[in-house]
């Protein structure tokens, strides 16, 4: 992990550390330095996989723009573990990678759709303290996307805030997940 964390990791132990650890390397290919931060409260951490684990089930919003607003929305805020898991996880799924390289800088970079556009501005608006989605961008998405989209949306981006907001707040970075898969960032943001 790029950095110290501002809370020390702690071993992870037991029949279900044992296979938290087997899950995660099967995932990601190691267990991740910042599991053991999150393992200093086990039933927080097992919550939030739980949860990141369930929104991966979702099948409402193409998977494509579900992954550009997800990393639209870590861009954002500065999540730099979220956006680097975001890559990894976008050329595991046999997602676009050129695009998903290009989500930090999607307001520049000529490679997105319009409704691409779309989602990525209601993500980031998402973002912002308070929320600035208007009516307009809900209105334009939920013609071209339907309620049931909107709604996993929404939902994703507000999981990626809970979890990038306490990444960020935690000291937890990028772990090069991108470049483990030969997927260099074009782009990167601004990331601390």
């Amino acid at each position: 992990m790029t950095g110290t964390a501002r809370i020390p990791g702690t071993e992870i132990t037991g029949v279900y550390g044992s296979l938290l650890k087997a899950v995660m390397r099967r995932m990601v290919g190691k267990v991740p330095d910042s599991a053991e931060v999150m393992w200093n409260h086990p039933a927080a951490f097992k919550d939030m996989m739980k949860l990141g684990g369930r929104t991966e089930k979702w099948d409402e919003l193409d998977k494509n723009l579900a992954s550009f607003a997800t990393m639209a929305a870590a861009a954002e805020i500065g999540c730099s573990f979220c956006l680097d898991l975001g890559y990894f996880m976008a050329h595991n799924k046999g997602l676009d990678e050129d695009k998903a390289r290009e989500v930090p800088r999607w307001r520049e970079s000529d490679a997105f759709t319009p409704l691409e556009r779309q989602v990525m501005e209601y993500a980031v608006a998402m973002c912002q303290l308070p929320v600035a989605v208007t009516d307009e961008m809900s209105d334009a998405l939920l013609a071209q996307l339907g309620p049931a989209a909107m709604v996993e949306l929404a939902a994703r981006v507000g999981f990626t805030n809970l979890s990038g907001r306490s990444n960020i707040a935690m000291g937890i970075r990028s772990e090069e997940y991108a470049a483990s898969c030969g997927l260099k960032p074009l782009a990167v943001g601004s990331l601390a």
